[in-house]
């Protein structure tokens, strides 16, 4: 057994909860635990793979979905027409638009129990005229958690996932990062979350990243109250009124103490010598990093550290951070090599988890349980290089159907331009398509805490 394998057992090991019993496996989880490295899986292996996992999700949408089912038929598609890699193509895509067409109050509970697939556990709201958060909830009680992201237009993109697939995209997620960042990763760590405490709270982003606890010995979040859609949508700008500035103001005065605490928290782990890692929204690091510069301050963790990112690249409405001026950033204050600087791309909408390889910063696949794809104009698949729509056939979504065309613009190449893993990777620069809102958990985090005053 060589020390990947060692470091894999490990991780399995901690993260045994998230792990269904082999008996129990479907392709689905042959495709998604079997290997023990989602990006290093020979190609033909991972073909296979991949048919078998999606082939059997479709078909269980199709025939425990209704809304679905009749999607497809709209389209002419059924199961028996999913014979080979290339028929996955065939399959009929719901745009990520559809997440956000939704009604409120109970209304909003039956439009979500029509999204999901399967027999839906009883959910017991008991207002009579219930708040989104009310009937998240409820959901929740029920053992069914609804995580969201919501974009610059102010409108949440709601997905209920039950405890097999909330299970699923926990463990992906992590295993995708600790792959990637091998051999870092150890339990005897302290690690602060950049987004709200996902024990409390359901933004996605933040919400699968509740596995950390399993993971790493010691864990801080940077938000720890609790941060409902109401409350989100008034510090991005959604009204309210004098109440509206008022959360607003909190909010930005939350951040600078925030930004204080996790400076302290750096400098304590260094001077002890600690291992940390540093996941979630970048601008927040950007701003500590911000912090320690006017204080004349450079860190030297070196590879005692780890920092993985998720989105949100803006710092102001106006100000973008390129990704490699990042990675200098924190290579020069907080002395973090650049390989141990990885970004990962993923959306509310799906379970597959696209992180940088550490030699070359693009985005890999995980390709034995989810494809990857680029549209058109018309909606239609292009080859490897070209620019387009990103689409995903997502297997790992058991509780609603994860075929989804989103609206970023994206460019898929074959493979790694610079490191030898063998499947696809997407360009490290993902850009939103025109038209489209800027999206992302991430996104709502910085906005609630750099918001501007003024308005």
């Amino acid at each position: 057994m060589d020390d990947f394998d060692i470091y894999m057992d490990k991780f399995n090991e901690k993260a045994r909860k998230y792990i269904p019993p082999k008996e129990k496996w479907t392709p689905v989880e042959e495709a998604l635990y079997k290997p023990k490295d989602l990006y290093r899986v020979p190609l033909d292996e991972a073909k296979k793979l991949q048919l078998d996992a999606i082939k059997y999700s479709f078909k269980y949408h199709y025939e425990n979905n209704q809304f679905y089912h009749n999607f497809c038929k709209e389209h002419g598609i059924t199961p028996d027409d999913i014979k080979t890699n290339e028929d996955l193509k065939k399959i009929p895509l719901i745009p990520d638009k559809f997440f956000k067409e939704y009604p409120s109050g109970r209304d909003f509970a039956t439009w979500l129990g029509n999204i999901y697939t399967g027999k839906l556990p009883k959910i017991v709201i008991k207002q009579k005229n219930p708040s989104y958060d009310d009937v998240i909830d409820a959901f929740n009680e029920a053992g069914i958690i609804v995580t969201y992201s919501s974009g610059t237009g102010g409108r949440h993109t709601f997905i209920p996932r039950d405890k097999r697939t909330f299970s699923t995209t926990e463990y992906t997620a992590a295993k995708s990062l600790l792959t990637m960042m091998y051999p870092l990763w150890e339990y005897d760590a302290h690690a602060y979350l950049m987004m709200p405490d996902p024990r409390v709270n359901f933004i996605y982003a933040g919400k699968a990243l509740d596995i950390a606890y399993d993971l790493v010995k010691n864990v801080n979040a940077a938000i720890t109250q609790r941060v409902t859609t109401k409350l989100i949508s008034m510090a991005m700008g959604g009204g309210g009124g004098l109440k509206g500035k008022i959360v607003r103001y909190a909010f930005y005065r939350e951040s600078k103490k925030t930004i204080d605490r996790i400076v302290d928290w750096l400098k304590q782990r260094e001077k002890a010598g600690d291992k940390i890692f540093l996941i979630g929204a970048p601008y927040l690091i950007h701003f500590v990093i911000e912090q320690l510069k006017k204080e004349g301050t450079r860190l030297d963790f070196g590879e005692n550290g780890g920092v993985g990112t998720g989105g949100g690249w803006k710092i102001h409405e106006h100000q973008r951070l390129p990704v490699s001026e990042f990675r200098k950033e924190v290579e020069e204050y907080l002395g973090i090599p650049s390989k141990y600087c990885l970004d990962i791309y993923a959306m509310v909408e799906g379970n597959g988890w696209m992180v940088h390889c550490p030699e070359g910063h693009y985005l890999h696949v995980p390709y034995t349980y989810y494809k990857a794809m680029v549209l058109n104009e018309n909606f239609e698949p292009v080859d490897y290089g070209e620019t387009g729509r990103f689409a995903f056939l997502d297997a790992a979504a058991f509780s609603y159907p994860g075929f989804i065309i989103t609206g970023d613009q994206v460019k898929l190449l074959e493979r790694c331009p610079v490191c030898d893993r063998p499947g696809p990777v997407l360009e490290p620069e993902i850009k939103r398509a025109k038209g489209e809102d800027v999206r992302g958990c991430a996104e709502e985090v910085r906005r609630m805490l750099t918001t501007d005053l003024g308005r």
